[in-house]
């Protein structure tokens, strides 16, 4: 589980720092993004293999009504992903979708992989995005005005999510477990 953790805090490290140190951050100009970048892949990465490796204790098993629960929270995820990027009307509501879509995943996973590495894994990004969402709501201030959004954004943002559900469903049921139990 050394990995995952490895993974977990070189994640957030990459993630965090324009927000904790903006002039160490500004420093790097372009070559900044990069960093970032390669940071975040090569966490992907550690957290990828730790996490295939991982033993730990089961605190409990998935069930079917679990599963049920986790594709809907997964469908709600993918939404607020997509709607993100489309502004729809659920960014009235919810100032950080992207970050939002993140903490549903983790509890989604959480929730129908009950063993310790995944509780570690999913929660540490779950917590990371919580983190994320407070220093920018802190840097940021007062959230501006809400707009009225098109239904074109409402509709593409559906088909996007189902899209997007099925294939990563497709490629779940080909690499890990699948999704449907």
């Amino acid at each position: 589980m050394t990995l995952i953790i490895l993974g977990l805090v070189l994640w957030t490290c990459v993630h965090v720092w324009k927000r904790v140190v903006p002039d160490h951050r500004a420093g790097f100009g372009a070559h900044g993004a990069g960093i970032v970048a390669a940071g975040a892949v090569i966490a992907i990465i550690l957290m990828a293999i730790g996490y295939r490796g991982a033993e730990g204790v089961v605190l409990w098993d998935r069930t079917s009504g679990l599963t049920g629960i986790n594709n809907l929270l997964m469908l709600f995820a993918f939404y607020l992903f997509a709607a993100s990027g489309a502004k729809t009307a659920i960014t009235k509501f919810i100032r950080h979708p992207q970050l939002t879509a993140v903490i549903v995943w983790s509890g989604a996973h959480v929730l129908v992989n009950g063993d310790t590495p995944s509780v570690l894994l999913f929660g540490g990004m779950a917590l990371w995005a919580a983190l994320e969402i407070v220093l920018i709501n802190g840097i940021q201030g007062a959230r501006t005005p809400y707009h009225a959004v098109p239904i074109k954004k409402e509709v593409t943002a559906i088909i996007a999510t189902i899209v997007v559900f099925i294939v990563v469903a497709l490629i779940h049921m080909v690499v890990g477990p699948s999704p449907f139990g």
